[in-house]
């Protein structure tokens, strides 16, 4: 029991001693807050003048926000429609590439297969031009041979011509001759 009354009466003198300083601390506590009173209406006087003045900046700002408001929207419809023309022109080119993209596999498929049939044509057409370049030299030979015969006998045919033509005139003389004898023995009356 005496122990347990020591050591209450230890912690009393500890609580004593501890309320006096938080008196003290009070106290000074108190003067600061005086001092914190007396800024605060300067504070407050500052405050309402801030306040006036905010309140101005505000209203323009408001004013302000309307304008830039208003602005932005107009601003952002504009960017909407823009970005649909560019997303509906993004679409068709990406359509259009997707089909010449399709349309140059198929062309080159088809050069592919056309470069192997003209290589095939092309060997094919040397091999036919050899053949034909042989044949046109045995035909121009046989050629040359008959225009020389024909040659030959186209001498021939003119210098026929021209005794046929020769015989012709002399027939014709002799007619005329025949005709004249004719019309003079129809002249005369005995013959007649």
């Amino acid at each position: 029991g005496g122990f347990l009354y020591h050591h209450l009466q230890q912690k009393v003198r500890n609580a004593e001693a501890l309320a006096q300083k938080y008196k003290q601390q009070q106290e000074a506590l108190s003067a600061q807050l005086q001092v914190v009173y007396e800024h605060r209406s300067r504070l407050e006087r500052s405050l309402q003048k801030e306040r006036g003045e905010h309140k101005k900046t505000k209203e323009d700002f408001l004013v302000y926000k309307l304008e830039a408001q208003e602005a932005l929207n107009k601003e952002k419809q504009d960017s909407m429609n823009r970005y649909g023309a560019l997303s509906s022109q993004h679409k068709i080119l990406k359509n259009q590439h997707d089909d010449v993209k399709k349309q140059l596999l198929d062309l080159q498929l088809q050069h592919n297969s056309l470069k192997l049939e003209h290589r095939k044509a092309l060997e094919s057409h040397s091999q036919k031009y050899v053949q034909l370049q042989q044949e046109k030299d045995s035909e121009v030979s046989s050629l040359q041979d008959t225009v020389f015969k024909l040659r030959e006998e186209s001498k021939l045919l003119r210098k026929a011509h021209q005794e046929v033509h020769s015989q012709l005139l002399n027939a014709q003389a002799q007619m005329e001759e025949f005709r004249q004898l004719k019309e003079a023995l129809q002249k005369m009356p005995g013959f007649r």
